[in-house]
């Protein structure tokens, strides 16, 4: 499924407002900057990171004297610059991760400290700054984890639900759960395109799917969440799914030599959006699914705005039991990756 900017809902939740994205420099931010800036008449935005350079080149497309926008050198670790930079924030999305499994598969400790330990300071600097909303960026590989990210993205989403409480309702954290971004740095997809240069294909295991999601999607999903969230939530989007070897075999049409390479440590053959022991608690509301906490005792308060279909019970949402993308339209999401 495609979204679309919901633009009066948006223009309600950011217009005057001063916005915050930590990991501010990766994709995620700079489409969201982009959309933020290029479409809204928002007071500021803050663009918080730790990489000098990838700010500097962020400047160039974005420059301080052109735009309504701040860049902060700080890292969510160091809770002391996220109290300094939060102050007269309205609204956070909190982005800022280490996801890369195979290296953090390799340094767990470091998956902690920011995954972890730095969102727990994301959560009580907004707190104590006042924040009105935060708006948190989680993965498919929550769900059931067989890898540290996986498992620090599991603590992540518990501690954002957490600190709804923690704020006693003035502050509203909400969770944004979702699949692979197509065409993102370490996906298969620009893997391939360089890989079929050499005639010479590798692929885990061909039974293999994801659920996929554009750039752009990703960002209107967000924005659209966020402006009707009342804090507690995890919002998640219905997507297609692809196989890896549609995928190659789309990309690589003419290459016969494709090696199977064996499951990575911490890979699954499909991933879960939802799983069988958290449906019961699933919303199937219209374009997405909104799945509320079991300790939540006012269920109305999420019932009167996403609805109460229920999704059933044992059921799981799953990338490969799920609709996969037709051969034509992953062509042409392929095709436009690559005149991008």
């Amino acid at each position: 499924m495609s979204y679309k900017l919901n633009i009066e809902k948006i223009e309600e939740l950011v217009t005057d407002k001063t916005v915050l994205i930590t990991g501010g420099t990766g994709s995620f931010g700079n489409k969201m900057t982009e959309t933020l800036l290029n479409k809204f008449n928002i007071r500021k935005l803050i663009i918080l990171s730790r990489d000098e350079f990838k700010q500097s080149e962020m400047a160039k497309k974005f420059p301080e004297n052109k735009y309504p926008i701040r860049y902060f050198l700080g890292d969510i670790r160091d809770r002391g610059r996220l109290d300094f930079a939060f102050k007269g924030v309205d609204i956070i999305f909190h982005a800022a991760a280490l996801k890369q499994v195979p290296a953090l598969e390799y340094n767990p400790f470091e998956a902690i400290k920011t995954n972890i330990l730095g969102t727990q300071n994301v959560i009580e600097a907004s707190i104590v700054c006042g924040v009105k909303k935060v708006i948190c960026v989680s993965t498919d590989k929550c769900v059931n984890p067989v890898n540290l990210y996986g498992a620090t993205k599991l603590c992540f989403e518990k501690l954002v639900i957490a600190g709804n409480a923690m704020s006693g309702g003035t502050t509203q954290f909400s969770v944004l759960r979702y699949g692979n971004v197509f065409g993102s740095r370490g996906s298969v997809v620009p893997l391939f395109l360089e890989q079929v240069k050499t005639g010479n294909l590798t692929i885990t295991d061909e039974r293999m799917t994801r659920f996929t999601m554009t750039l752009d999607s990703a960002i209107n999903f967000v924005l659209n969440c966020a402006s009707e969230m009342i804090g507690g939530e995890i919002f998640v989007p219905k997507l297609y799914s692809y196989t890896i070897l549609q995928v190659a075999k789309i990309i690589a049409n003419n290459i016969n030599n494709i090696n199977i390479t064996g499951i990575r440590p911490g890979e699954k053959i499909h991933e879960l959006m939802i799983s069988d022991s958290e449906s019961y608690l699933a919303i199937d509301n219209n374009d997405k699914y909104v799945i509320l906490q079991s300790f939540v005792t006012y269920k109305e308060r999420y019932t009167e705005i996403y609805g109460d279909k229920m999704c059933q019970e044992n059921w799981c949402y799953s990338s490969g039991e799920n609709n996969v993308i037709p051969d034509e339209e992953l062509k042409l999401l392929i095709d436009n990756y690559k005149n991008a």
